[in-house]
């Protein structure tokens, strides 16, 4: 070896002792002094699975237990003493009542938790499509209607399930009240067929305080649902607050309603709704009165019925796809008490008292 690989070899061995022994000590060192901390800084998988699970979603019509996942079907049921008791009313999770021809009323029923057979369906309205789009293109099942009424639902995007049109699940019932109004349907059959909508925000909050609202008596609602009618003088329209059953109760004529089950006919809310309502000449009856077309899209007054108290604010709907929202007189979210609401839909510059 010469002797300038020898000088190296020395050199790299050398280097490699000193190397070692930096190592050795700082070794060392750890092991005899405190322990370093851990770090107080969450990582992200701690800080993930630490955080606070995200609540359920709530239904959306009702505010109890979970969203349906099942479609939405709306139906036109008689509102008059031959269409009474009416079947499965009470099952609903949203009642409108709406002003139609000769001082009459209909109900529109929104059916999205449940799917009973329901009855007793009649005709659609021209007015129908824009009150029923907040909820999606759905189902809107009915008993034929005005040519007029039938192609501005055409045009709409609703699907229709029409008993005039040959829709399947319809049935006859023979009974003593009607020997025409006397149709009910099969929503659970008609669910499983359709392919239309789920239930979706319509722009409703729920909340079961009472907590930060202006409230005033409200046990005894009264209103009526009128239009601009030649004749008649609309359909009186009262329901009563049960704090048994902490629901409001409709009465009809001074007597309670009840739905063909038996039960009576409540509400967790009554929603008394003003709206521009006028005739709609282009569809009329068998003896000539014109319709009436119910204006849900803009702004007017409202007043929330829940838990024996009245909340008075306002109603706006930006446009036919967009849904309702009630707000305070403050203009803070008017929720509504957990559980199934009857909107009344009145014609503005008409009372109601609670």
């Amino acid at each position: 070896m010469t002797r300038t690989t020898r000088t190296a070899v020395a050199l790299a061995t050398t280097v490699a002792l000193v190397a070692l022994a930096g190592c050795s000590g700082s070794s060392s060192k750890r092991s005899s002094s405190t322990p370093t901390p851990a770090s107080t800084t969450p990582s992200a998988t701690a800080s993930s699975s630490s955080a606070a699970p995200k609540p359920a979603a709530k239904n959306p019509y009702t505010g109890v237990g979970g969203v349906p996942t099942t479609p939405v079907i709306a139906v036109k049921i008689d509102d008059t003493a031959p269409g009474r008791p009416q079947v499965n009313i009470d099952k609903a999770d949203i009642v409108y009542i709406e002003a139609v021809e000769a001082g009459y009323t209909r109900l529109a029923a929104i059916f999205g938790t449940n799917k009973p057979t329901v009855g007793y369906v009649r005709s659609t309205r021209p007015s129908d499509p824009d009150l029923l789009l907040q909820y999606g293109k759905i189902t809107e099942a009915y008993s034929g209607g005005a040519r007029v009424s039938l192609n501005i639902r055409k045009k709409s995007g609703l699907t229709g399930w029409s008993n005039d049109a040959g829709a399947a699940y319809y049935v006859r019932n023979n009974r003593s009240e009607s020997t025409y109004i006397n149709l009910t349907l099969n929503l659970a059959k008609v669910a499983k067929k359709v392919r239309t909508n789920k239930p979706k925000s319509i722009g409703w909050t729920f909340d079961p305080s009472l907590s930060g609202l202006s409230t005033s008596t409200g046990t005894n609602v009264r209103t009526t649902v009128t239009g601009t009618y030649p004749v008649g003088t609309g359909t009186p329209v009262q329901f009563k607050w049960n704090a048994g059953l902490r629901k409001y109760v409709r009465y009809i004529d001074g007597t309670a309603q009840h739905a063909a089950d038996g039960k009576l006919v409540t509400a967790t809310n009554v929603v008394v709704q003003s709206c521009e309502v006028h005739t709609y000449s282009a569809d009329r009856d068998v003896n000539g009165y014109p319709a009436q077309f119910t204006t849900t899209i803009g702004s007017g007054k409202v007043s929330v019925f829940r838990q024996g108290k009245r909340v008075d604010g306002t109603w706006s709907r930006r446009n036919t796809s967009s849904g309702t929202v009630l707000r305070t007189t403050a203009g803070k979210a008017l929720p509504l008490n957990p559980g199934n609401t009857w909107v009344v839909l009145v014609r503005k510059g008409i009372g109601v008292s609670g």
